[in-house]
Formats: C-alpha cells, sequence, structure tokens
C-alpha cells in the first residue's frame, strides 16, 4: 500500500479486463483474417494464436474449421440486403442483386462457399426465405420462383467470380484497362436483361390459364 493525498492505495497495477471467449467472437477473429489472408489460410492453430487462447479452447465454441466456414458464410449473408416490401419484385431483386455484388466484392473468398453448405445459418435462411417470399407474393409460382432465384444467383456469383479474377480491384482501374468501358455498368447491363427476361415468363404464365380457358 502507498499514500496518495492521505490515502491508502494498491500500488499494483489494476488488471486488464480479458473479454471473454465465444462463438461471436471466434466467427469474427475468422472473418476478419480469410479477408486478408483467405479461407485457405485459416486454420484452428493460427486462429487460437489471434485470440490469445489454446487451441483447444476454441472447441467450446465451434466444432471444427468446417463449423467455422458455416458461420463466416452466414456471416455473409447477414450482409446482404433482404427484399424490400415497399417495392415491386424487380426493384426489390434488384437492389438484392446490387447487394450481393457489393458483399461478394468485399468478401472474395466466399464467392464459391455460398451455396455450399450442408448447414446453413440463420442468416442464411433467413435471405433464401425471403426471396422466395418475394417473388411468390408477386405472382411467381413455387416452381418459377426457384427457377428465377437460381438463375439470379448464378448470374450473381459468376460476375463476383470473374470480376475477382481480374487483374484491377476497383471501377476506376477498370476503366484505366479498357478505357471507354465501365466495367461497374456490365454487371448491371446483365441483370437488367435477366430481370426483363423472367418478367416476360411471369407475365406468360399468368396469361396461359386464361387463354387455355
Amino acid at each position: 500500500m502507498e499514500q496518495v493525498d492521505g490515502v491508502a492505495t494498491s500500488a499494483a497495477p489494476r488488471a486488464e479486463r480479458r473479454v471473454p471467449l465465444s462463438r461471436a467472437r471466434v466467427l469474427r477473429a475468422a472473418f476478419d483474417r480469410t479477408d486478408q489472408e483467405g479461407v485457405e489460410a485459416l486454420s484452428m492453430r493460427k486462429l487460437a494464436q489471434q485470440l490469445g487462447v489454446e487451441a483447444m479452447s476454441l472447441y467450446r465454441h465451434v466444432r471444427n474449421k468446417g463449423d467455422i466456414v458455416d458461420g463466416m458464410v452466414d456471416l455473409v449473408f447477414a450482409e446482404i440486403g433482404l427484399p424490400a416490401l415497399d417495392v415491386d419484385w424487380k426493384t426489390a431483386m434488384r437492389r438484392r442483386a446490387l447487394s450481393a455484388r457489393e458483399v461478394l466484392a468485399r468478401h472474395p473468398w466466399a464467392i464459391g462457399l455460398m451455396e455450399s453448405r450442408s448447414t446453413p445459418g440463420l442468416a442464411t435462411l433467413q435471405h433464401h426465405d425471403a426471396v422466395l417470399a418475394c417473388l411468390q407474393n408477386e405472382g411467381f409460382s413455387i416452381a418459377l420462383a426457384a427457377h428465377a432465384y437460381s438463375v439470379l444467383d448464378s448470374y450473381i456469383y459468376g460476375f463476383a467470380l470473374r470480376q475477382a479474377s481480374l487483374p484491377f480491384q476497383t471501377s476506376v482501374e477498370a476503366v484505366e484497362a479498357q478505357p471507354g468501358d465501365d466495367y461497374a455498368n456490365e454487371f448491371v447491363f446483365g441483370l437488367d436483361l435477366i430481370l426483363d427476361g423472367l418478367e416476360r415468363v411471369l407475365s406468360t404464365s399468368a396469361a396461359r390459364p386464361a387463354s387455355a380457358g
């Protein structure tokens, strides 16, 4: 003990408060590391070192690396905007596709993992349900909604993969590499073609029962 202005105080420094380990903290650390180094560089040992714990401590919160990847993919889905309920389906799908492209540009490691998980998380399931519900509420049959979802995601993921493989990272660099061609607009051009095509299919399917009668 020592005296400070006549008041007894402890000479020992106050111990720093340690943030407890949790599943959310493990997943966020893995997510940030993967953004920097790629999913191939992710390991339980490296993650434990990053968190300042023993590797065995991680297994109290995650089952294995696969469980971590499931959780990280769920975090990616959580960043993608859900379809709005106050606009028509084309506007909702367009906004959702643009949001997905932006998110995948930030996390390119996730492109090939988004639909490959056998145990999807809550955000993943909510996203799928919201997209299908938006389409079905606007007159898509269950089968046509599934087709629309599939073709839209195939385009989104395919474009994101192509963009990730290009030798430039920003739209500014793309314009410099291809003068007169703003690469960012290419995604929107193709997206609108798909949405217009789906609109025609929807109109045809809606008119078919009436003409048949």
